[in-house]
């Protein structure tokens, strides 16, 4: 018995937002004292670091769970199954269901719940839950699929991953750039077929990184000090992922039995290009080899960072044959890997 994803789908919001789109943007220090530099300045060097043209946002009248909904429904569709044949529904995500204007995040139901009442399933032996494990949250999530069915407690899964973060940015802070919206799901099933997950690692590590992301006030001290958004330590993560990421993907790739050569695609967490590219040649570097070209697909340059939903909607992209100059085959080697609030890091070994 092998473990594969049968299908995927995925929902890129319709909202574009370009960086010129932050040019009235009043951007703030954490103490709230002015940022010394123009827009345009902060733009250009945003870009240069992250890699981001553009991120996609929802439409006011969507949420997390609806958006997640969408990208089930492709998915079931993709893996040609009937849904009520599922027996997990994980969700991956961060902040719950956040209204456009609301100050609350909505959690009751769950957004599994909430997808499982979408898809009209009635089998009530299909389990739903959600999975708060930062970025990393659907890479986990196929993970603890494929322990269910290992073990014999499922054979078809549901893991999504999708966020709004548009919802809880500070728009004064410079971060807020970086994150965008998104939903990924895939069909995870045991199958006769050859390949599937050949190797997986996870670790947290919180007894110094536990909040290098957290929530916080916003810079603008006139704000309510009750509203809370999403912050970073940027350098602080650069250095944590560089550091660990390359490690964890070494373990796990050892622990496949697969030589890197053999490695034809590197899916990893849309952060931040430089970060990225830096994590990738760190990672070959270990093997005393240099990163081959195109080993890396990206998304981040359209689509931002949309946390949950970047993995599993860049490989939606990729095996729909919809990223430049990237394509997979059946039996091609390759590698997820993610890194996130936690901080949490893992990988997947992966045969198509």
């Amino acid at each position: 018995m092998n473990i594969k994803i049968t299908g995927s789908g995925s929902y890129i919001p319709t909202e574009i937002v370009s960086n010129i789109d932050f040019a009235q943007h009043v951007f703030l220090n954490d103490d709230g004292t002015p940022f010394p530099h123009p827009n345009d300045v902060v733009a250009q060097k945003f870009l240069e670091i992250t890699g981001i043209q553009e991120r996609r946002y929802v439409t006011d009248d969507l949420n997390t769970s609806d958006i997640a909904f969408i990208a089930a429904q492709k998915a079931i569709a993709d893996a040609k199954i009937d849904p009520e044949t599922l027996d997990y529904i994980i969700f991956a995500h961060n902040f719950g269901n956040v209204k456009k204007g609301a100050i609350q995040t909505d959690i009751l139901p769950s957004l599994a719940t909430r997808v499982k009442f979408d898809l009209r399933i009635k089998n009530p032996k299909c389990v739903a839950y959600d999975m708060l494990f930062g970025c990393p949250g659907w890479v986990e999530g196929v993970i603890q699929a494929q322990a269910f069915i290992r073990a014999g407690m499922a054979k078809k899964c549901l893991v999504i991953g999708a966020e709004t973060l548009s919802r809880v940015v500070d728009l004064h802070d410079r971060d807020s750039m970086i994150y965008s919206d998104g939903a990924g799901a895939t069909i995870i099933e045991a199958t006769e077929d050859k390949g599937g997950i050949l190797a997986h690692e996870t670790a947290t590590y919180a007894y110094d990184e536990a909040y290098y992301l957290h929530f916080g006030n916003s810079f603008n001290k006139n704000h309510d000090p009750d509203v809370r958004y999403i912050k970073m330590n940027g350098r602080k993560i650069y250095e944590f992922a560089l550091s660990n990421v390359p490690l964890a993907m070494k373990e796990c790739l050892d622990k496949s039995g697969i030589d890197v050569s053999q490695v034809k695609k590197i899916l990893i967490h849309q952060a931040n290009e430089k970060m990225d590219e830096a994590i990738i040649q760190r990672f070959y570097r270990l093997y005393k080899q240099t990163a081959p070209e195109g080993i890396m697909p990206m998304s981040i340059h359209k689509l931002g960072n949309s946390s949950v939903a970047t993995v599993p909607t860049l490989y939606d992209s990729l095996v729909k044959g919809k990223i430049e100059n990237q394509e997979l085959h059946k039996g091609d080697v390759i590698i997820f890997a993610s890194v996130g609030a936690g901080m949490n890091i893992n990988a997947i070994v992966y045969q198509m």
